[in-house]
């Protein structure tokens, strides 16, 4: 689960934790709801001829749309933790390398292992596999590759967050960092209007203008500024409560005020441009009610254990999900098993969806604790190697695997 060491070790006044705590269980919950959306988009919604079902049928299909923004709530989540872990350490000698070689270990194994599946059922182009292997799957269609393993590019943005922002954490101060974090709020969605534009023989490169790094870096912002704020107002929930609502009516206001113009939809400039923004204020104001009620008397409702039990396993689920989503889908068509059994197609879709998401969700727990569980201890036998002494300062301790990265 996320953790923060807090050098204060006290209650805040009125008996309430602080804000950022030594054990964050709510965040596990958040990367719980992220994955589900995520998986229950794919199983029911994604690459889906909606016109081949009822009408009730397409409005819960349609619903299930919804769980697309999994992958932004990842990205907040993303910026929030990355963020604080980099103010964490800002000034050890060992910063870039611990950092760096902490994420490695993260996120590599599982990612290679899911490349090698790849490579070996031929389901990724050689392209494409390049493109992966240099961490830019999400910048593939700029170069005319095709997108054989979609999943992917969430990860590339990541990986390109990483290089980055480090650097930017260590340089400025926290007011400067704020600034720049608002600045590519604005900056991002600008360049997704501008992506709107772009002429009709380049329709390839535009086709992925909602994968491209600089097209996405407002999600992952907001989360930093989340993490900034928090630790300003660490001792103030209330106050942090505050701010959380007032994000959550903002992208209310630009939902309703952004209608008449296509927000709804990628295909208007203004929707480009702005389909993810509400969402993004909207699911960062929702981080920060569930950070106030963990460090509060609701902490134990917002962490279920169903919900953090996905929390723990979703950075495998979210790559391995789609393998098994193929998976079945290959077994149906040799088997024809669905046609003997005279199974509807409402009936075929719930069973797909039952079947490769047990198997996705059985073999990502099993690569959580018997594969990448053994690179995670290296972590820490790492960290002691490495261990100083920085009074008065937080220190992030990461207990379960980070944010995916959608």
């Amino acid at each position: 689960m996320g953790a923060m060491n807090d050098p204060k070790a006290g209650q805040a006044p009125g008996g309430q934790q602080p804000l950022l705590r030594a054990h964050m269980p709510e965040l596990d919950t958040i990367r719980g709801l992220a994955i589900l959306g995520v998986v229950f988009y794919h199983g029911f919604y994604w690459a889906r001829d909606l016109n081949a079902y009822s009408s009730g049928q397409q409005i819960f299909l349609k619903v299930m749309a919804a769980g697309q923004y999994g992958v932004n709530l990842f990205f907040i989540l993303s910026g929030f933790l990355i963020t604080g872990i980099l103010l964490n350490t800002k000034h050890r000698d060992d910063y870039y390398q611990r950092f760096y070689l902490r994420r490695a270990l993260r996120i590599l194994p599982a990612y290679y292992l899911t490349l090698l599946i790849l490579v070996a059922f031929g389901l990724t182009t050689k392209g494409f596999l390049w493109m992966s292997l240099l961490y830019s799957s999400n910048l593939s269609l700029l170069f005319g590759i095709a997108m054989s393993y979609p999943v992917l590019w969430s990860l590339a943005v990541e990986e390109h967050f990483y290089l980055v922002w480090p650097a930017a954490v260590r340089k400025l101060n926290q007011r400067s960092l704020l600034t720049l974090a608002i600045v590519l709020i604005v900056v991002s969605p600008a360049l997704r209007f501008c992506c709107s534009f772009v002429p009709a023989k380049y329709e390839k490169v535009a086709q992925g203008c909602s994968y491209y790094t600089w097209n996405c870096f407002d999600g992952l912002a907001l989360g930093a500024v989340m993490a900034l704020m928090a630790r300003r107002m660490n001792d103030n929930r209330g106050k942090f409560l505050r701010f959380s609502l007032i994000l959550i009516a903002i992208g209310l206001v630009i939902a309703v005020v952004g209608l008449p113009f296509g927000v709804t939809t990628r295909m208007s400039p203004v929707g480009a441009a702005l389909q993810w923004v509400p969402w993004h204020f909207g699911l960062a104001g929702f981080l920060g009610l569930l950070v106030v009620a963990g460090s509060g008397k609701w902490k134990a409702l917002v962490a279920p254990r169903i919900l953090t039990f996905f929390g723990t396993i979703s950075y495998g689920l979210y790559l391995y999900h789609l393998l098994f989503s193929m998976a079945y889908q290959w077994v149906a068509r040799r088997t024809g098993f669905e046609q003997h059994w005279n199974l509807d197609l409402w009936e075929r879709t719930w069973l797909a969806m039952a079947a490769w998401s047990t198997g996705a969700v059985a073999f990502s727990y099993l690569s959580r604790w018997y594969f990448e569980e053994p690179f995670l201890r290296l972590k820490d036998r790492w960290e002691k190697k490495f261990e100083s002494s920085d009074a008065g300062k937080l220190e992030v301790v990461s207990e379960t695997p980070d944010p995916l990265k959608t």
